[in-house]
């Protein structure tokens, strides 16, 4: 007997929360984005205002509140810390893998469906980042909804050999506006922007032939609209123009301009998608080239997800900054046309290429060594420390946390799965291939996070972030020295400045101070503050530097 598709929904669902749920708040948040993100959602806790984005107890324009919403929500239910913050993407994991299958089966049948998300949920970044708290997995889903329903919209619409679209156009054409609608309101108008790029090159592609109705491409656009204008329209209605304007000011610098420490070489994206992929980024290789095609969808749904790619790693390459986020879109394809391949290959519809058990070997053996050399690495840290000429990375390596070796068992695992997998490409056993080095890289990473992470965050910012929790509670200020940090806010749970003035560092280093303030600054910064005879040290742990000013009252 099958088993039913609801059956193996459910399977999917309950052993997606198993990688995705344990450990989310094992680990602090990591500046910036985390942090970031995670603070504007406990400020909108805190002021009651689920319309307009705060950071800092200042207006933040450069995200709409979509996953604040998501974020805040979850804070409500778990309270103020990394779990809550986290959830929300270990949501989106689990629901991005059933709509991968769904989709996947809807397309070809249940096996490329469990290949898919197999493919998704296997692979390096796109399952790390279901353990984040960042605003992208969502964005991306919603984002590739949009072009999946305006795919079966054309599809429908120009009558292609697909069973199973038994809905009118206009469906497929309103539900592609709502995804597109609540992308927008996840990350901003380059949903559309991407959208339309994949459209018009689509356009290109199709000799120049309308392949939609006018009057259902404006029902997309309005319905669309519709759904962003609970936030836009809600927010210029309440408070006026100024907060949206200043979004969309920023929309615009970030496609023109590049922030500081974004910056990147010509390929970034590539590299990124190569190695943050694996394995799927190598097993889609060859699905990038012309194959045999069983059905006019077939191919058409291929030309779609290798337009998605080529668009959005273009389009951020031409953009000035270089973040890694920017390009993770591009998994949605990568992981089809690696699936794709295992699905060719067993079907004996596409000749399997030696090269890609060989590419795979190799990279997967780089990341394996990588992985036993973080433990290696760690048992003799101190001893490297005398070879490190950076200050503030000695101090780092000094901190004192325990390794017992035994974190190698997970380099050790990386190795057994490539390994495995390699046979069995061998044997031209695809199937139980594409299980190994995804389900294996899967087990890699739950482990990594479980094991590896913690310890390693104890060397960059544990020490100050501990800091800054021993805080709560205190009627003090809280600030960062020579570099930027959002963890004083959201680790002290910062209250809404009162005093103006605690917003200026000059105030809180010289002036007429109300309350006691600590300061965290770094070893190899802390001698520009050495003027202000104010400041007393407290210690210094892990590199990072603790200073206190008292009131001058009594």
């Amino acid at each position: 007997m099958r088993t039913s598709k609801l059956s193996v929904i459910l399977l999917l669902a309950v052993i997606a929360a198993l990688f995705f749920i344990p450990f989310l708040g094992r680990v602090h948040l990591f500046d910036w984005d985390e942090i970031n993100f995670a603070e504007c959602s406990r400020e909108m806790l805190k002021l009651d205002d689920y319309t307009r984005i705060y950071v800092n107890f200042k207006p933040f324009w450069e995200k709409p509140p979509m996953f604040f919403w998501m974020q805040s929500l979850s804070m409500k239910i778990f309270g103020i810390n990394e779990f809550a913050a986290r959830f929300p993407n270990a949501v989106c994991g689990i629901v991005t893998l059933i709509v991968l299958y769904l989709c996947g089966t809807r397309l070809y049948d249940r096996k490329f469906g469990i290949l898919w998300a197999l493919a998704f949920g296997g692979s390096l970044f796109p399952n790390m980042y279901f353990k984040s708290g960042i605003i992208d997995p969502w964005f991306n889903l919603f984002t590739f909804l949009s072009l999946y329903y305006f795919i079966l919209y054309h599809w429908k619409h120009n009558k292609f050999d697909k069973e199973g679209l038994d809905k009118k156009p206009v469906y497929y054409a309103v539900w592609s506006g709502i995804f597109m609608g609540l992308a927008i309101l996840t990350k901003g108008q380059v949903a559309l922007m991407v959208f339309l790029m994949i459209l018009g090159v689509y356009f290109l592609y199709n000799r120049f032939k309308i392949f939609f109705n006018w009057w259902h491409a404006l029902l997309f656009l309005v319905v669309a609209s519709l759904v962003t204008l609970t936030w836009y329209g809600y927010e210029t209605a309440k408070n006026g123009t100024w907060f949206i304007t200043e979004f969309l000011k920023y929309q615009y610098r970030l496609f023109t301009t590049h922030d500081a420490g974004q910056e990147g070489f010509f390929g970034y994206h590539y590299i990124v998608l190569l190695v943050g992929c694996f394995p799927a980024s190598l097993f889609a290789i060859p699905s990038f080239f012309k194959g045999r095609y069983s059905s006019r969808y077939d191919k058409d749904f291929k030309i779609w997800m290798l337009l998605l790619f080529w668009v959005v790693t273009l389009l951020f390459t031409i953009v000035q900054s270089r973040i890694i986020h920017y390009s993770s879109l591009a998994w949605f394809p990568v992981t089809f046309l690696a699936a794709y391949s295992f699905y060719k290959w067993d079907r004996k519809e596409m000749d399997y290429k030696k090269y890609v058990g060989v590419l795979t070997t190799i990279l997967g053996a780089i990341i394996a060594i990588v992985l036993l050399a973080v433990a290696l690495i760690a048992l003799n840290i101190r001893q490297l420390i005398p070879y490190v000429h950076d200050t503030f990375a000695q101090a780092n390596m000094a901190a004192d946390v325990s390794w017992s070796g035994w974190e190698g068992i997970v380099g050790i695992l990386m190795a057994a799965t490539v390994i495995i997998g390699l046979r069995q490409l061998k044997k031209h056993d695809f199937l139980k291939a594409a299980t190994t080095y995804f389900v294996g890289t899967a087990i890699v990473i739950f482990l990594a996070a479980a094991i590896i992470v913690p310890k390693v965050e104890k060397y960059s910012q544990a020490a100050a972030i501990e800091f800054f929790e021993q805080r709560q509670g205190e009627d003090c200020y809280v600030t960062t020295l020579g570099y930027w940090s959002y963890a004083p806010f959201f680790y002290t749970h910062k209250e809404k400045p009162v005093n103006p003035n605690s917003y200026d560092e000059n105030w809180l280093l010289t002036g007429d101070i109300d309350k006691p303030t600590y300061f965290v600054t770094k070893v190899d910064r802390v001698d520009d503050y050495k003027q202000y005879t104010l400041l007393k040290e407290l210690y210094r742990k892990n590199g990072f530097v603790f200073l206190k000013r008292e009131t001058n009252k009594k």
